[in-house]
């Protein structure tokens, strides 16, 4: 039950984070703050109670938080910094 430890999820957080800053495009960055909140759900106990109510499928459930947790904060990502790689260029030169 090595995906019901918090430590696990913040081990996975921190990995996901690393490969973000190793790659552009802020794609592990949504994942690594789903991974992030999982875990912190997990320490302070408020997932962790959620998992035996849900029958034997707690690795499913928090499976499907990671998901949409991921997606939330790729969303609000990218309507905070706009799309990857939408650098901002210039026309004319500040000397002209």
């Amino acid at each position: 039950m090595i995906w019901a430890a918090w430590w696990a999820w913040a081990l996975a957080a921190v990995a996901l984070g690393v490969l973000e800053l190793l790659t552009a495009g802020q794609i592990a960055l949504g994942f690594a703050i789903g991974a992030g909140a999982i875990a912190l759900g997990l320490l302070t106990g408020v997932l962790g109670s959620a998992i035996p109510l849900a029958g034997g499928y707690g690795l499913a459930v928090l499976l499907v938080l990671f998901a949409a947790l991921s997606w939330l904060a790729w969303w609000g990502l990218r309507a905070a910094f706009g799309p990857p790689g939408d650098a901002q260029t210039f026309d004319h030169d500040v000397n002209d």
